[in-house]
């Protein structure tokens, strides 16, 4: 039994039907398509890959506490290519929810998008339901509720969602937030653990 199932209705029957779900430890404009990275062009010397959930505890308190260290020190500096992995774990629909909203806001508004739900999660655990803040934020990028429930009950949208999750088991994921450099795992997800291995890669001192 999925938990928070029933909360989208439609969107939480296809979920059980298809997405195998991990563990914690993705305008009106175009929908965002493909893999989401910022930083270096692809073929960069470096490659970080994050699998990360927006229901995901663990996730959220990465992308307070190191992120912002992390993108100033290797994206910000076009050091490294960061690709960001959609994951999702329980509640499923409220993960895939707001990995399909963050899609439909557009390229640019993706990761801005992921950030606000992350920051959300703070307002679950005081009582706000997850479908109140979704709808806030998809109001953020100019998606009324009923542009929002079209967006995140639409089958193409939940089947390449269901694809990149599927991906990601094949690479080994199991929980969030994991992470990838280079196409190896790597445990660390601390600035320092991180920096440990991406450095050496750079040739950094």
């Amino acid at each position: 039994m999925l938990r928070g199932a029933g909360m989208f209705g439609k969107l939480a029957l296809m979920l059980a039907a298809t997405l195998v779900i991990g563990a914690c430890g993705q305008s009106g404009g175009k929908a965002a398509e493909g893999e989401m990275a910022l930083g270096a062009a692809e073929g960069a010397k470096v490659t970080v890959v994050e699998y990360a959930s927006v229901t995901c505890s663990a996730c959220a308190a990465w992308n307070e506490t190191v992120w912002p260290a992390f993108k100033a020190k290797y994206v910000d500096s076009g050091k490294v290519r960061y690709i960001f992995r959609e994951y999702p774990t329980p509640p499923a629909d409220v993960a895939a929810a707001g990995f399909l909203m963050a899609r439909c806001a557009g390229p640019d508004a993706y990761f801005p998008t992921i950030d606000a739900i992350m920051r959300s999660q703070v307002e679950w655990r005081n009582g706000v339901a997850p479908r109140d803040s979704l709808i806030r934020i998809a109001a953020a990028h100019g998606m009324d509720e009923q542009a929002f429930m079209a967006c995140v009950t639409d089958e193409q949208a939940i089947k390449a969602l269901e694809t990149r999750t599927a991906a990601a088991r094949a690479a080994g994921v199991t929980g969030t937030p994991a992470f990838f450099i280079n196409d190896q795992q790597v445990q660390g997800r601390s600035l320092d653990e991180l920096s440990a291995v991406i450095d050496p890669l750079l040739g950094a001192p």
